[in-house]
Order: structure tokens, then C-alpha cells, then sequence
């Protein structure tokens, strides 16, 4: 049987408090803190820093927690065989992804895999801002980005393709620029941390510094700028595909684009024996995703009727 103790600590580390795992757990907060003092005496190391405000894991707890997390999903799984219930995906499943993608290219598809695992309690969290997994208390993250964050196990499910574009309007008014040096006679869009831009061209990779004509820490208002002809943007394919299917924004400059280094990832805890419920989740997105991602449809049929 697994020390109590252990359990106890997963608890306040998924819950996000000793409080709300005391109130799971049906244990008052005191015990909550004797205990997990007690652990940490036997340990002989500090595995929680405690503030008013919140809990953070000191690098010993977070590889405890995620340790025990695999030991437990193992017992689980055990139990299951036994039982003959090893087939079913069943329990909480706590997901984060950025604001736009889950919106636009998560959540349309989500219905598909509720359907097939009808017994998963799923949480869907959106936010633009880095999610901890262990603060936001996430099974799993989806994140763009070139670097998915050191010692997560992370499964690259698409390249996130990104161009520069601006709409017909824009381009009427302004002209077009025929190579990135003209840009620094334009108007460029950009959300709060995303310039400079690095691109890749011809001649390999490239920055281009500027500052965005309009600030603003949301990248879904660059995304409606440009579209309203606000100035030229460097957006993902899977945000704007649909919108330059359309006609409604042109892709300037086409021999440069963002860094393929930058791709669509599935993060999550590192374990030996990780929830069925995840492993589900991911290999719904890999086929969901791979090998033609939903916004890649679009402009490869747009290309299928270019001349």
C-alpha cells in the first residue's frame, strides 16, 4: 500500500493548496500542514515553498510529484487489468492552450473526443499567458513555440507555419513591399514580446526589428488589425488560412517566413506510466493533427487553383 503521506502530497500539489486538498481529503488544514512537514522532515528536504498567495514546488518536490504521479497512474493501471477495465479511459483530464488555437482549432473537435471517452471529466483552460503545469494543476498544454520548456516530455504535433500578410486595404493604400527592407517604411503589427520577428529566407535566417503601430498584449487584436487593414502582421497559418483563402489578407514578401523551429507541441509531467486519459488526449491530437493539419486544407486548395 502506498504511504498515505505520499498521497497526501500529490493531493496539495494537484489541488493547488492544502486547504483545497485538505477539503478533498476530509483531513482539517492543521493535520494537512503536520503531515506534510512530517514528509518533509523524513525526506530531509523542502518540497513546497508556502506563501499567502500560493504554493510553488521547490525542484526536489517537483520531481517527487511527478515520480509519485506515475507510480499512482501504475497502480491504477494494475488495478484495472485486474478488474478487466484496463481499456477504459476514464478520470479528470485538465487541459491549457493558447486563447485563439483552442478556440479556433481545439474546442470545434472536442465533442469527437468526448464521444469516444464519454468518462473523462474534461477541463478545458484558455489563456495567451505561460502556463505552469504545475500552478495551473494542467495534465497537459498545448504550446507554440520553438522551446516546449526543459524537463517536460513534449510530442511535436505540427510545424506552426507563420507569413508575413497584410490586407487588400492596407496594401492599396501603402503599396506593397517588395523585400523586408521596405518594411521599415510600414506599418507593422505585432502583440507585446513578439518583435523582432525571425524569419527564414533565401539567404537563411533573418531579423527584423521594429516596434507595432499599435500596442497591445492580445494577439487576437493584431489578427483583427490586420484584417481591418491596420498593417502588415506575421501570423500563423492556422489563424489567418481561412482569411487568405478568403482574399481577405495577402501574403507579402513570400520568400521569407517565420522559423520552422517553431511548432505545435503537446507538454505534459514527464512519467514512466502517465494517465490513460493523456495518453488518449495526445494521440487524439496526433491524428486530429498529422499529417495535415484542418488550417493547411485551405491554402493548399487555394494553391490546387492558383495558375
Amino acid at each position: 500500500m502506498m504511504d498515505p503521506d505520499h498521497e497526501l502530497f500529490v493531493a496539495i500539489v494537484d489541488e493547488g493548496g492544502l486547504a483545497a486538498a485538505g477539503r478533498r481529503l476530509h483531513i482539517s488544514p492543521a493535520m494537512m500542514s503536520k503531515r506534510l512537514a512530517r514528509l518533509e522532515e523524513r525526506l530531509g528536504t523542502r518540497l513546497v515553498h508556502r506563501t499567502t498567495r500560493r504554493l510553488a514546488l521547490t525542484p526536489a518536490g517537483e520531481r517527487l510529484h511527478a515520480d509519485l504521479r506515475g507510480i499512482l497512474a501504475a497502480l491504477d493501471e494494475a488495478e484495472r487489468r485486474v478488474s478487466g477495465t484496463s481499456a477504459i479511459v476514464a478520470g479528470p483530464l485538465r487541459i491549457t492552450a493558447p486563447t485563439s488555437f483552442g478556440r479556433m482549432h481545439l474546442a470545434p473537435w472536442l465533442p469527437r473526443f468526448l464521444d469516444a471517452h464519454p468518462r473523462v471529466d474534461l477541463a478545458i483552460n484558455l489563456s495567451d499567458d505561460f502556463a505552469d503545469l504545475i500552478d495551473t494543476r494542467a495534465d497537459l498544454a498545448i504550446r507554440i513555440t520553438a522551446d516546449p520548456g526543459p524537463g517536460l516530455a513534449a510530442r511535436r504535433l505540427a510545424t506552426n507555419r507563420r507569413i508575413l500578410c497584410a490586407a487588400p486595404a492596407y496594401l492599396d493604400r501603402y503599396g506593397t513591399p517588395a523585400t523586408l527592407a521596405d518594411l521599415k517604411t510600414h506599418r507593422l503589427l505585432a502583440a507585446d514580446g513578439q518583435m523582432p520577428w525571425r524569419l527564414v529566407g533565401p539567404k537563411g535566417p533573418v531579423t527584423v526589428e521594429g516596434r507595432s503601430h499599435v500596442r497591445t498584449n492580445s494577439s487576437e487584436v493584431v489578427r483583427e488589425l490586420a484584417l481591418a487593414g491596420g498593417g502588415i502582421a506575421l501570423r500563423s497559418l492556422w489563424d489567418i488560412s481561412d482569411a487568405l483563402a478568403r482574399g481577405d489578407v495577402r501574403q507579402i514578401v513570400p520568400d521569407h517566413e517565420g522559423s520552422a523551429d517553431v511548432g505545435l507541441f503537446a507538454v505534459q509531467l514527464p512519467q514512466h506510466n502517465p494517465p490513460a486519459a493523456i495518453t488518449a488526449f495526445v494521440d487524439f491530437l496526433v491524428g486530429l493533427y498529422a499529417p495535415t493539419p484542418p488550417w493547411a486544407r485551405s491554402t493548399i486548395a487555394l494553391a490546387e487553383r492558383s495558375p
